[in-house]
């Protein structure tokens, strides 16, 4: 069956609700599966860290229904437990809209909700809340309710009878405590790797739950989905040559999700794991490099001392293929500001600056105006923009090296990305399975670009270190 974590709104609880679920499974021994709903990365990541296996997002606007099913029967099928947290609030949307939202996700795959409110300050108007969620969708169906920041005894009481009033079951308090908070960050939580002291955190998280929620009555609507077939069964293996491709992944990029790891090496890309922050060179085996988002803002300063990965950068973009998106974008520039206003040099591959602006938060409809090496010109996709730094450059809207065409809710049509035959640089997160053409491309790029130079990874460290781009700007 498996059920929905969802709230009323952002900070109300699901995120710590999730966690003590899943570390109770995991100390107690029972495989348990996490899905998050929408684009996030962060709470991904430590509902992963809490489950001990890799949480999949299930968004609806990214990679649509079928795979949404998908993933959730192939992956969750495949545990004894299966756990969804939402995203925002239940009903929150693309926009003003429901669409896209924990509760779409809920209604297509048909599972209850697990409702978890901020109870700090109320007793009697909590009924309202319950009520107004309860009611608004008759084809939602209210599981229970559990109440965060719960101050005392007393005050339990006091909401069980409201809940009780209301025949809604109650299935657990959690109590206000400053200790269980989860640091934040400028875009949400903290990544996982930065919590300090995980092990005891996911014992405190377990002891949460065994002690403050019924899970008699929880565990049972926690129960694994039908199987289905793996996600990746209907896409043909690749039986060509292998194609190892790098990923950035350390501290400063680490925006990625599982499936992309999954689709190279199913399509015969092994993914080889590189380090710009340890000042590492790129794997001399890479046939391609994959820069994810992250926080390059954060470590600036170490990256711009990188000469060596920097370096390496530089020469491997003359032959072989380069995806980056968003902050993995940011490291290919001229400069790029850090937290406190500094400004540091960059690989310099990119005609910008990059310093802090506006949040740029949401989905985009996405046109290529040109092939690159993952989409072709005139394709059509969705994906996610999420930031909080903008570009500054005198490239002309027209300019050859431009990517796409891009609009969203109240997000007015203009150019963005950057393009040529090696290089897809774009402030927009892609979720790979939401294209079988993204793979396949990505991999007709890696084997260009063996025929353009059989011996690259040798060659690129004698060619010049230059700006792939260095007409873009001039209009």
């Amino acid at each position: 069956m498996a059920a929905v974590i969802a709230a009323p709104a952002s900070g109300s609880g699901k995120t710590l609700l999730s966690l003590a679920l899943l570390s109770w499974a995991q100390q107690n021994g029972r495989r348990i599966q996490a899905f998050k709903v929408g684009p996030d990365y962060l709470d991904a990541q430590l509902l992963s860290q809490a489950s001990g296996q890799p949480c999949r997002n299930l968004d609806l606007n990214l990679c649509g229904e079928p795979w949404v099913r998908q993933a959730f029967h192939g992956y969750g099928g495949a545990s004894e437990l299966t756990l969804v947290e939402g995203v925002m609030g239940l009903f929150d949307g693309i926009g003003s809209s429901t669409t896209g939202s924990t509760a779409d996700v809920a209604r297509l795959l048909d599972l209850p909700v697990v409702l978890v409110l901020d109870a700090g300050g109320q007793a009697a108007s909590l009924g309202a809340i319950v009520r107004g969620f309860r009611d608004h969708d008759p084809q939602l169906r209210i599981a229970g309710v559990v109440l965060n920041k719960v101050s005392s005894p007393r005050h339990r009481e006091l909401l069980a009878d409201v809940l009780e009033r209301m025949e809604v079951p109650l299935l657990g308090c959690l109590p206000r405590s400053e200790a269980l908070a989860l640091p934040g960050r400028h875009l949400g939580l903290a990544p996982a790797h930065e919590l300090e002291a995980p092990e005891q955190r996911r014992q405190a998280w377990a002891a949460l739950a065994s002690q403050h929620l019924n899970l008699e009555r929880l565990v049972p609507l926690l129960q694994a989905p039908r199987p289905g077939p793996h996600p990746l069964a209907n896409i043909p293996v690749e039986q060509g040559q292998p194609l190892p491709v790098a990923l950035a992944s350390d501290a400063a990029f680490h925006f990625r999700y599982q499936e992309t790891s999954e689709l190279l090496e199913h399509m015969g890309m092994p993914v080889l794991r590189w380090s710009p922050l340890a000042d590492e060179a790129i794997p001399a085996d890479a046939k391609g490099l994959i820069l994810p988002g992250g926080f390059p803002e954060q470590h600036a300063a170490q990256l711009s001392g990188c000469t060596r990965s920097l370096g390496s950068l530089r020469a491997f973009v003359q032959q072989r293929p380069l995806y980056a998106e968003c902050g993995g974008m940011l490291v290919l520039g001229e400069q790029l500001t850090d937290l406190d206003g500094t400004s540091h040099p960059m690989a310099g591959l990119l005609p910008f600056t990059a310093q802090r602006g506006p949040l740029q938060v949401g989905y985009r409809r996405l046109q290529a105006r040109q092939d690159s090496p993952v989409v072709e010109s005139g394709q059509q996709l969705v994906g996610h923009e999420f930031h909080r730094w903008e570009l500054h450059s005198n490239r002309a809207s027209s300019d050859r090296s431009v990517l796409w065409d891009i609009e969203g809710w109240k997000v007015h049509r203009h150019s963005e990305g950057w393009v040529d035959q090696t290089v897809h640089a774009s402030w927009v997160h892609l979720h790979w399975a939401s294209s079988t053409t993204i793979c396949s491309r990505w991999r007709a790029a890696l084997e260009a670009g063996e025929r353009r130079s059989p011996n690259a990874s040798s060659a690129a460290s004698n060619r010049r270190e230059s700006n792939p781009f260095p007409n873009a700007g001039a209009g």
